[in-house]
C-alpha cells in the first residue's frame, strides 16, 4: 500500500513537470519557461548559495508566525470550544480574519509597525492562525458527548476530560488546522515579502521578474512551494506517530 501511493505520487509528478516542459517549449508565453530550464535557475541558486542566504531571511517570520499561531490558535481554539460564551464572542474575529482580504490589511501593518520583521510576522499569525482556531474549536465542540457524559459520570475532574477524553478525540482536526495553517502560513511569509519589502525568496522573485530572468524567478516559486510540501507531509508523519490509530476527519457523536 506504501509503495503504491509513493508511486501514484511520483507519476503525478512525471505528469506535472511533463506538462510544464511541453508547455515551456511550445511555448504558451514568453514568460513561461521550461522546467528545466527552472531546475537548471535553482540549481545554480544552490551551487552559488544565494538560495540558502534568501531562506535565511524568510524563514525568520515565518518559522516566528507559525510558532505564534500554533500555540495561540490551539489555546484559543479550546477555550473557544469549551466556553459557548468564549465562542460567542471572539469565534466571529477568526472568521472574518480568515476572510478579509489580506492584500488591504498590510498597509495597515506597515504604517503602524513599520517594514520590519514585526509586521511580516503578523502577516504570516493573520494567515494561519484563524485556520487553526477553528479548527481546534469545532474538533472540541464535536467531541462526543456521550464520552464526556461517561467521565463525568465517573467523577472526573474537569482536567481528566479535557486532557484524556476531548484531546485524544480532536487531536486528528487539530493536526489538519496545523497542516492548514502552516500552509497559509508559508503564503503569508512570501507575500509579506512581495508587499512589504523584497527580502529573501520574494526579493528573488521580485528582481528575477523585474529583469525577465524568468527561469530564476520560477525556481524561487518552485522551492518555496517545495519546502512547504516536505514541511506539510513531516507533520502529518509525526501526526500518525503521536496519535495512531485515530481516525482523521471530525469526531462526531
Amino acid at each position: 500500500m506504501k509503495h503504491r501511493s509513493l508511486l501514484l505520487k511520483l507519476l503525478s509528478a512525471v505528469i506535472v513537470f511533463g506538462a510544464w516542459e511541453i508547455a515551456g517549449r511550445i511555448p504558451v508565453s514568453y514568460a513561461f519557461p521550461t522546467f528545466s530550464d527552472s531546475m537548471m535557475s535553482l540549481a545554480r541558486m544552490v551551487f552559488d548559495g544565494s538560495i540558502f542566504v534568501a531562506y535565511g531571511e524568510t524563514l525568520r517570520p515565518l518559522a516566528v508566525g507559525l510558532a505564534i499561531s500554533a500555540v495561540a490558535g490551539i489555546g484559543l481554539g479550546l477555550w473557544i470550544g469549551l466556553s459557548a460564551r468564549f465562542d460567542w464572542l471572539f469565534s466571529p474575529i477568526f472568521v472574518v480574519m480568515q476572510a478579509a482580504p489580506l492584500a488591504a490589511l498590510i498597509p495597515i501593518l506597515v504604517m503602524v509597525y513599520g517594514i520590519g520583521l514585526t509586521s511580516k510576522v503578523f502577516v504570516v499569525c493573520i494567515m494561519a492562525m484563524p485556520v487553526i482556531v477553528l479548527n481546534t474549536a469545532g474538533a472540541v465542540r464535536n467531541t462526543p458527548a456521550s464520552m464526556k457524559e461517561m467521565a463525568t459520570s465517573f467523577m472526573a475532574k474537569d482536567r481528566d476530560v479535557l486532557l484524556k477524553i476531548i484531546l485524544p478525540a480532536a487531536s486528528p482536526i487539530i493536526f489538519s488546522g496545523l497542516r492548514l495553517g502552516v500552509s497559509a502560513g508559508f503564503i503569508g511569509a512570501i507575500l509579506s515579502e512581495l508587499k512589504i519589502t523584497p527580502t529573501g525568496v520574494g526579493d528573488i522573485i521580485t528582481y528575477s521578474r523585474s529583469i525577465a530572468d524568468y527561469p530564476s524567478m520560477y525556481a524561487a516559486i518552485f522551492s518555496i512551494i517545495l519546502l512547504a510540501v516536505l514541511f506539510l507531509n513531516l507533520l502529518e508523519k509525526l501526526e500518525n506517530v503521536l496519535f495512531e490509530g485515530n481516525n482523521r476527519g471530525y469526531v462526531s457523536d
